[in-house]
Order: C-alpha cells, then sequence, then structure tokens
C-alpha cells in the first residue's frame, strides 16, 4: 500500500491505537483531540503528529491540511461528531475516503441515510462474531459493500434443506450470487463444481443486495432446524 495521509478525530484509545499502528506502517498522520488533558498525554508519545482543537470546526480541519488528506477517520465518542466530521470532509472538502465510528448501534442508520459509509459499530461487529460462533442463528452478515453493492454472508446447511447432499454445480443459485467458501469441522474449503454440500456445513456466499431470502430458502428449511 502506498503511503496516505489519513486524519484521525478522536484520541481515546481507539483514536491513539489507530495514529499509532498507522505512523508504524509509514503513513502521514494527524490527530484531532479537543479535551485539552487528553491531548497532552498523548502528545508526549506522538508529539507533532497530534493536534488540539475540535475536528467539529472548519479552521481545525483546514490547519490539520484536510484539503490534501487521502482519508477521515472519525472516531470520537459522540456520533453525532463523527457524523458531522465525516459529512464535512466528504461534501466539503470532496475527501473521497471517510470511516466512521458508531458508538451506539442505533445510531448505524442514521449514518447510512447521510450516506456516511461505512461506519463501524463495534457493538454490531461484536454482535456479528457472536452470531458466527452460534450456528442457530442461521444466516450471519458477514460483510457489507453497498457501494459495490455487494455482501457476504454465512448460512449453516439444514438436514432438510434443498442444498443438503447436492453437488454445489447442482444448487441452482439465483443470478448474482456464488458460493466462495465452506467451512466443514473447523476447515475452510473453497469448493468446485463437484463439491457435495453437506448438512451442518457453514457456507459463505457472496451476493447481490435483496437477495438473502433466496438464498436462505436454498441453503437452510423452512422450520429452522440444522
Amino acid at each position: 500500500m502506498s503511503s496516505l495521509y489519513v486524519i484521525v478525530a478522536g484520541a481515546g484509545k481507539v483514536g491513539w491505537n489507530l495514529a499509532r499502528e498507522l505512523i508504524g506502517k509509514g503513513h502521514e498522520v494527524t490527530v484531532l483531540e479537543s479535551d485539552r488533558r487528553r491531548y497532552l498525554a498523548v502528545e508526549q508519545e506522538l508529539e507533532h503528529a497530534v493536534q488540539y482543537g475540535d475536528a467539529t470546526e472548519l479552521w481545525v480541519l483546514e490547519r490539520a491540511g484536510i484539503q490534501r488528506a487521502d482519508l477521515v477517520v472519525a472516531v470520537t465518542g459522540d456520533d453525532e461528531d463523527n457524523l458531522l466530521i465525516c459529512q464535512v470532509a466528504k461534501e466539503k472538502y470532496l475527501c473521497e475516503r471517510i470511516i466512521a465510528r458508531v458508538n451506539n448501534p442505533r445510531n448505524l442508520i442514521h449514518f447510512k441515510l447521510l450516506g456516511i459509509e461505512p461506519a463501524v459499530s463495534a457493538t454490531d461487529l461484536i454482535l456479528r462474531l457472536i452470531e458466527h460462533e452460534v450456528p442457530s442463528y442461521g444466516l450471519v452478515h458477514l460483510l457489507d459493500l453497498p457501494n459495490e453493492e455487494l455482501e457476504v454472508i454465512e448460512l449453516v446447511v439444514s438436514e432438510d434443506s434443498h442444498a443438503a447432499g447436492k453437488r454445489v454445480v447442482d444448487v441452482r443459485l439465483p443470478e448474482g450470487s456464488l458460493v466462495m467458501a465452506l467451512l466443514r469441522e473447523g476447515k475452510g474449503l473453497v469448493p468446485n463444481g463437484e463439491t457435495v454440500v453437506e448438512a451442518g456445513d457453514e457456507v459463505l456466499v457472496v451476493l447481490q443486495p435483496r437477495l438473502e431470502h433466496d438464498i436462505e430458502s436454498i441453503f437452510v428449511s423452512p422450520n429452522g432446524r440444522y
């Protein structure tokens, strides 16, 4: 990866660790922090890479060089601030790459409605990991790429599902979807057309949006039994 100039709004644990890792990978970073005590603590390590100021204010962003920023990451503890920072970066300064932290997962919808993506919720990510570890959930969204109109989902194959016992080539998937991997007994498998889908397999499918229901009806039985 070529070197990037990254502005990180918020020098909490997330912002501080993120800046440290980015700098370690050779990127140029400016961290913005509005709390004076926190700024002074972070400044002892990051020195010139951290600036004191409120990232929701335009002059602070401009002082940090937002006009040349390749990426703006808003990871403050306030969702309204993160939303505003990313919105300003995207719409006023035409920054093509933004990432927002969402502290309350209920606010995710507001970020999406305003086109602030990707918006990352730690709570939502942990919930997905829990769902991944608990097969009874059935369908788990692993990855959403809204700009590319692609999703990756995981399903556990039911015993009496349409797909159980069939070769991949014989499983009729809707156009715009593809089986990309199988997880069987804890091991990953990249299937070919002759691979037989077995009950209990965890199937990873890449698909276009709005096909989840069709995919689920193929791999999961109507009564939800595994």
